[in-house]
C-alpha cells in the first residue's frame, strides 16, 4: 500500500508543477482536467502525510523506550505516547484503504431522475409527487439546483411519470443509490373504508452525460414537434414547442414539454437520451465485470424493491442494509442524509471485503 501511496503523492506533486505552467493555464479545459484530479488526489495525499508523521512519531518514542540510559519516568511517557501513536497509525492505515478504493467516475456528475407511477394508479401517481418533492427538498438543503426536464401529471395533483435534473457537486454519489422500486402503504384520501393500500413507484437515476461522453448520430433520431398538454388545461401551450424524440436503433423515446422553448426542450430531450443511453453501456460493462454486481449495495435495478414508507407506522425501511426510521415526515420533507449516509457505508464495506 505504501509504494501505492508513495506514486499518488508523487502524481500529486506533478499535477500542482503542471498546474503553474503558464501553457497549462492559457488551456482552460487542460486546466479544469487537472484541477479535477488534483481535488481527487488532495484528501489521499493529505492523510498519507498525516499516516508518515504518526508513523514518524512512533519511530521517535520507540527509540526513547529502549534506550536504557534515559530517565524510566521519561521513557514511561514515551511509552504511552508510543501506545496512542499506534492506535492513531492502525485508524490511519483503515482510512487510507477507504481512500484508495477505485472511485465512480460518475460521483462528481449531476444526475437525471426519472419516477414513474407503478402499481396503485391514482395512489402511485400522487407518492410518485411526494417522492418529487422529498428528492427537491433534499437537493435544497444541499445547494442544488433541480430542473424539471418533462412531467405528465394526473388531475388530481399526482405524476404519471417526471423527470428532473439535479444539479449539484456530487450529486451522483448521494443519490446513485436511490434507483429502484419504492413501495408505499397508507390510506389514501379516495378511500372511504379506511383501508391501507400499497402501491409502487420506480425511480431511475442516471448521471448526466456530457456530448463527450456519448455522442448521438443525427441519422439515429427522429424528432417530431407536438402540442403540450397538462392536466386540466394547466400549462398548455398554443404554439407546438414540445419535443418527442425517438432514438431508431434502439426505439427509445423521449418527450419533453416543459419549456416554451422548441429548441430548450429538444435539448432537454437530448441530454435524458444520453445519459438513457450511457447507462446502458454502463450496464453492460458492469455485466461482463465478474462479481462487481455483488459489491455493490442493490444492484440499482429498477424492478428491485428497495425501500418501503409505511405511514400508519411512520416507518421507513430501507430493504438492501435493513435499516429502519421512525421518522417518516422529516424524510418525506427531505431529511435522508441518514439513510443515503449507511447505504454509502455499507456500499463501502462490501467493496473492502471485495479488495481483500
Amino acid at each position: 500500500m505504501t509504494d501505492k501511496l508513495q506514486s499518488v503523492e508523487d502524481r500529486f506533486e506533478k499535477v500542482n508543477e503542471l498546474l503553474c505552467r503558464p501553457e497549462t493555464v492559457s488551456d482552460n479545459e487542460l486546466y479544469k482536467k487537472l484541477m479535477r484530479e488534483l481535488k481527487q488526489l488532495t484528501p489521499v495525499v493529505e492523510k498519507f502525510r498525516e499516516y508518515k508523521k504518526i508513523e514518524a512519531d512512533m519511530n521517535e518514542a520507540r527509540e526513547i523506550v529502549s534506550d536504557s540510559s534515559l530517565d524510566r519516568d521519561f521513557r514511561d511517557m514515551a511509552q504511552e505516547e508510543f501506545e496512542q501513536a499506534k492506535e492513531k497509525l492502525a485508524v490511519c492505515q483503515e482510512e487510507l484503504k477507504i481512500l484508495l478504493l477505485p472511485k465512480d467516475p460518475n460521483d462528481e456528475k449531476n444526475v437525471i431522475v426519472e419516477i414513474r407511477a407503478g402499481a396503485g394508479g391514482e395512489e402511485a401517481a400522487l407518492f410518485a409527487n411526494s417522492l418529487f418533492r422529498m428528492y427537491s427538498m433534499y437537493a435544497e438543503s444541499k445547494g442544488w439546483k433541480t430542473e424539471i426536464m418533462n412531467e405528465s401529471p394526473t388531475e388530481l395533483g399526482g405524476y404519471k411519470e417526471i423527470s428532473f435534473l439535479v444539479d449539484g457537486e456530487g450529486a451522483y454519489s448521494r443519490l446513485k443509490f436511490e434507483s429502484g422500486v419504492h413501495r408505499v402503504q397508507r390510506v389514501p384520501e379516495t378511500e372511504s373504508q379506511g383501508r391501507i393500500q400499497t402501491s409502487t413507484v420506480t425511480v431511475a437515476v442516471l448521471p448526466e452525460a456530457e456530448e463527450v461522453d456519448f455522442e448521438l448520430n443525427p441519422a439515429d433520431l427522429q424528432i417530431d414537434v407536438f402540442r403540450s398538454s397538462g392536466a386540466g388545461g394547466q400549462k398548455v401551450n398554443k404554439t407546438s414547442s414540445a419535443i418527442r424524440v425517438t432514438h431508431l436503433p434502439t426505439g427509445m423515446v423521449v418527450e419533453c414539454q416543459d419549456e416554451r422553448s422548441q429548441y430548450k426542450n429538444k435539448d432537454k430531450a437530448l441530454a435524458v437520451l444520453r445519459s438513457r443511453l450511457l447507462e446502458i453501456e454502463r450496464e453492460k460493462q458492469h455485466e461482463e465485470i465478474a462479481g462487481e454486481r455483488k459489491s455493490q449495495v442493490g444492484t440499482g435495478d429498477r424492478s428491485e424493491r428497495i425501500r418501503t414508507y409505511n405511514f400508519p407506522q411512520g416507518r421507513v425501511s430501507d430493504h438492501r442494509i435493513g435499516l429502519t426510521l421512525y421518522k417518516i415526515e422529516a424524510i418525506m420533507n427531505g431529511d435522508i442524509d441518514e439513510i443515503i449516509d449507511a447505504l454509502i457505508t455499507a456500499d463501502t464495506a462490501q467493496k473492502m471485503k471485495a479488495e481483500e
